[in-house]
């Protein structure tokens, strides 16, 4: 556990590499420019708060829970997520019944744009509209943040309870993928060329349709389709001056094998 005395001691006073900002400083600045006292104490174990508060607001994400847990357990007695904060409607507000201020966005000086809800009847909407018009059947997605961390930065980009709140059934489930290279390096390592393509084709043909705890799917990224295709999304669009209201992906479920 450090004191902010003895962080700055330590780190000094480091501005992110990209946006420029001492959050530490800035955090602060914020707290003391609502009139309120900040003493701010870094610990890699949430319980060491409780010497100097048994009322604890919870503003992790992913790991809300379990903070929770551990800060009721060691004798907290009052613990809230931003998870049970307007997820109800205050006084006519907006609110969010499943995630709270989990995954909002600063729109003005008085007001914030919470996460999406009740976006399920829209993607199913859109693709029955699409089906219609054209005759095919398109997955639609709602996204947020993508589920990846910046490997410079090291800031992980999903602050979003979720990647996505909303999408059509077709994606569902994880991908189910050999791995190339372990076929070509391995089962299949005496051949070249045009036998080897052909050879791979052959085993995508008749892989199993579930891989999982095989040696060949091994190396294959292990994550949901729309956390997948949500974090291609999210870094085609950004949230910044792009302006891309709609992203269309073709291919994604196509494989070696497809002509």
């Amino acid at each position: 556990m450090l004191t902010l005395a003895r962080y700055r001691e330590l780190f000094g006073y480091e501005k992110h590499p990209f946006t420029g900002v001492d959050y530490v400083a800035y955090y602060q600045e914020l707290i003391q420019d609502c009139g309120a006292e900040a003493e701010i104490v870094f610990a890699n174990d949430p319980r060491a708060i409780l010497p100097y508060t048994k009322n604890v607001l919870c503003c992790d994400i992913h790991t809300r829970q379990r903070t929770k847990r551990l800060l009721k357990a060691a004798g907290a007695e009052r613990v809230f997520g931003l998870d049970e904060i307007l997820n109800a409607p205050v006084s006519g507000s907006g609110c969010n019944e499943k995630y709270g201020l989990l995954g909002s966005n600063k729109s003005t000086e008085e007001k914030v744009k919470l996460f999406p809800r009740d976006c399920q009847g829209l993607v199913e909407a859109i693709q029955r509209k699409l089906l219609d018009k054209t005759g095919k059947r398109v997955e639609v997605m709602v996204y947020g943040d993508g589920a990846f961390k910046d490997p410079v930065g090291k800031i992980w980009e999903l602050a979003d309870p979720v990647v996505s709140p909303a999408y059509t059934s077709g994606l569902e489930g994880t991908p189910n993928e050999l791995k190339l290279k372990y076929l070509a390096d391995n089962d299949f390592a005496d051949l070249s060329g045009e036998a080897l393509k052909e050879a791979i084709k052959d085993r995508i043909h008749k892989k199993d349709g579930d891989l999982v705890g095989q040696m060949v799917s091994e190396g294959t990224t292990p994550r949901r389709l729309t956390d997948l295709i949500g974090s291609l999304c999210d870094l085609t669009s950004g949230s910044g001056d792009k302006g891309t209201p709609v992203v269309f992906i073709q291919g994604y479920f196509d494989n070696y094998t497809t002509e």
